[in-house]
């Protein structure tokens, strides 16, 4: 009689916990959506990969089934997704009255409890003004020449190679230039590869939060201590022998720390110099994997592209001088560009916030406490907002100065949190792009993996074979059909050619 008291007992509590989990409590009406399973909701749908540049089907078939605004659970945590751009744009302006930054905890153990992005009012805006004494228009000003420098050397290094892939190339690229303003880190003087660290984390990046050994997740929070281990003691070899003259965002770093009232801790500088790596590098990377993609399939834009760039070398007084800053903001095409590569990239996929109290909005209400995220690549790819928004069409941005986030546009982010480095971004891609188009010409075969997942696009198996000046390019029936190659060759002074045959 006890024995089936006591299970009548456990079937009830587990009835009323699950109908509980699916019917969460609410101080007025919920937004439609479903919380899926107890304990891990939709979580293992979110994560799973897709392989168009169209909204996650996560994100689509919810949008068709409840509309812009829905609620979801994601690793245990009840969430408002929001794919509207009214409501985006209100998040974004009421970021410390309303809302706040958040992220899974999932997220603070990948990027560390006081990373940037976990970090609100007075220290938030202490740690974004440190940043951009780094990536601010003057300190860009100085930095311009040493990019153009660099992405010239590799560009050149890479001609004399059988094939390098584009991805990781220019993400080795990006890291060895910001890992030098940052730390002064040079590979080829350190003893331990701080870039293999990074690599090992973003491989298990975006991936299920389960931490056992031999899971990618696990594997990327291996990656994460290895790369703050070496940052770590690079920073106590710098407080042991410091330098006279700051030469590197370390040693701002330093004097900082070294304040009689140090309002930066030394945990809080790791972190922010560990998501200062990762973000300037692997982004920029995927960004311009992307570029070069679009650029081959649309010779229009390459043609006006380089009719853009010929003009700046034309217009140059002295023939052998490097880009200048009037000439970089001069790229009106290259910026539109830009837009649209990762107006279609949509590195960043969701914006996490936090609602600090009941908040009402469309005749729904957002619980205090709930996970709010925003949703940029609906926005972006929306069809009421753009026309034919799977299609590259930089002319669409023409005549829009894009200085910050608008309901149509938040690949960098919005309101108050505005992504710092966005014009760091920019100078890098706009001077590779400026490097390429003025020195060689390609054709490009298709192929290549373009998987889409809640983190990252991961553009992988694009491999560049850059032919010397005094070659012809090779014949597609030359190159095996299992390579997928963008082949460069340099282009003749004041002459285009474009076959659309090899485009």
């Amino acid at each position: 009689m006890w024995v089936l008291f006591f299970g009548a007992l456990i079937i009830i509590s587990i009835t009323h916990w699950v109908h509980r989990w699916r019917n969460p409590r609410c101080n007025g009406t919920l937004p439609p959506g479903s919380m899926g399973l107890p304990l891990i909701g939709e979580t293992l749908q979110f994560f799973a990969p897709s392989t168009s540049f169209d909204i996650t089907p996560f994100v689509k078939e919810r949008m068709e089934r409840y509309g812009p605004i829905f609620r979801t659970n994601l690793v245990g945590r009840p969430v408002i997704v929001s794919t509207d751009p009214d409501l985006n744009h209100f998040i974004f302006q009421q970021e410390g009255q309303l809302f706040q930054s958040w992220y899974p905890d999932t997220f603070t153990e990948i990027f560390g409890r006081q990373n940037v992005g976990s970090l609100h009012g007075f220290m938030y805006k202490y740690l974004k003004n440190m940043v951009l004494n780094l990536f601010g228009p003057e300190s860009l000003k100085k930095m311009l020449p040493e990019v153009e420098q660099t992405t010239s050397e590799r560009l050149q290094l890479w001609s004399h190679q059988e094939s390098v892939e584009l991805k990781e190339t220019t993400a080795t690229m990006i890291f060895d230039l910001t890992a030098k303003k940052l730390i002064s880190y040079d590979q080829d003087k350190s003893s331990e590869n701080l870039r293999d660290s990074f690599v090992a984390f973003i491989q298990g990046l975006i991936s299920f939060p389960l931490d056992i050994p031999g899971t990618a997740y696990h594997k990327c929070l291996q990656g994460r201590k290895k790369a703050m281990r070496m940052l770590k003691k690079q920073l106590q070899e710098r407080r042991a022998n410091p330098r006279k003259n700051r030469g590197d965002f370390f040693d701002y770093v330093l004097e900082e720390l070294q304040e009689d009232r140090a309002i930066l801790t030394e945990a809080i500088a790791l972190d922010l110099m560990f998501v200062l790596l990762f973000a300037s590098f692997e982004t920029t990377s995927v960004a311009l994997t992307l570029a070069v993609k679009f650029l081959s399939d649309n010779p229009l834009v390459l043609r006006k592209l380089k009719e853009e760039h010929d003009g700046i070398l034309r217009n140059r007084v002295n023939n052998n001088s490097g880009l200048t800053w009037n000439e970089y903001k001069s790229m009106k095409f290259t910026f539109q560009v830009i837009n649209e590569t990762v107006r279609l990239a949509n590195i960043v996929p969701g914006i996490f916030r936090k609602a600090l109290r009941d908040i009402q909005f469309k005749g729904y209400t957002i619980p205090e406490g709930w996970a709010v995220m925003v949703c940029p690549p609906a926005v972006h790819l929306s069809p009421a907002i753009h026309e034919d928004p799977l299609a590259f069409n930089p002319w669409r941005w023409e005549g829009m100065e894009l200085n910050g986030a608008s309901k149509k546009f938040m690949a960098f982010g919005g309101g108050m949190r505005f992504c710092v480095g966005t014009e760091f971004t920019k100078v890098q891609m706009a001077v590779f792009l400026h490097c390429l188009v003025t020195k060689y010409r390609w054709q490009a075969i298709k192929g290549g993996n373009i998987v889409r997942t809640p983190g990252l696009q991961f553009p992988s198996g694009y491999h560049i074979q850059l032919m010397e000046r005094d070659k012809k390019c090779n014949s597609r029936n030359q190159i095996p059909k299992e390579l997928t190659a963008f082949i460069f060759t340099p282009r003749a002074e004041k002459k285009l050619h474009f076959d659309q045959d090899q485009m």
